[in-house]
């Protein structure tokens, strides 16, 4: 019954915002829109979606990497950019981790040894990373300025630096997120091929 009332609760959401004349985005699904004609459409995401994790310290390097993927034709999911108010934000993060295409790590001075929300993003996206294919790029860290990376990422995974030429290092991420995303899509495509032929 609580499982209906939330869904029931959700939709009103939804009526009250297309009332209004705005779009109502669910992350990770898509968008509902007004429409003339119908009332409202839905449109899927289509977008890869970037979580993007930093301490609060550094904020705006973080929000300056939500533009610019945002700019090269990716979604991102900030908390002080997504997250609505009286929302449970520990669930949201989560969901919002599971259903991205890639967890972008803001490593720096600030956040390398702050205990917090970060760390516990990390931790989740570690987690999330092992039902991922072993192939697959998930987790990106990037460094905003000269810090230790932790053993345990500098062990298993490279990183990109920010610095000191942050347009080199972000070209590089877009570039490397392009590439992943164009095998992916061509490794579905591939494997409908193959099942439409059997």
């Amino acid at each position: 019954m609580a499982e209906y009332s939330a869904l029931e609760q959700l939709a009103q959401v939804v009526i009250r915002g297309l009332a209004a004349g705005n779009a109502v985005e669910l992350d990770g699904l898509g968008s509902f829109l007004p429409d003339a004609v119908n009332g409202f459409r839905f449109e899927p995401r289509r977008l890869p979606q970037v979580f993007v994790a930093y301490v609060k310290e550094d904020a705006e390097h973080a929000e300056r990497i939500c533009d610019a993927l945002e700019a090269a034709g990716f979604s991102t999911w900030m908390d002080v950019r997504k997250l609505l108010p009286g929302q449970n934000w520990p669930r949201a993060i989560e969901a919002a981790i599971e259903t991205s295409d890639f967890f972008v790590a803001c490593y720096s001075g600030n956040s390398v040894s702050k205990k917090g929300g970060f760390q516990a993003e990390i931790r989740y996206a570690l987690d999330c990373a092992r039902q991922i294919p072993l192939d697959e790029i998930f987790i990106v860290p990037v460094r905003l300025n000269r810090c230790p990376m932790p053993r345990s990422i500098q062990r298993e995974l490279q990183y990109v630096d920010l610095f000191p030429d942050w347009s080199r290092g972000m070209r590089r991420l877009v570039t490397m997120m392009r590439l992943a995303i164009a095998r992916q899509r061509a490794d579905v495509k591939m494997c409908g091929d193959a099942f439409s032929e059997t």
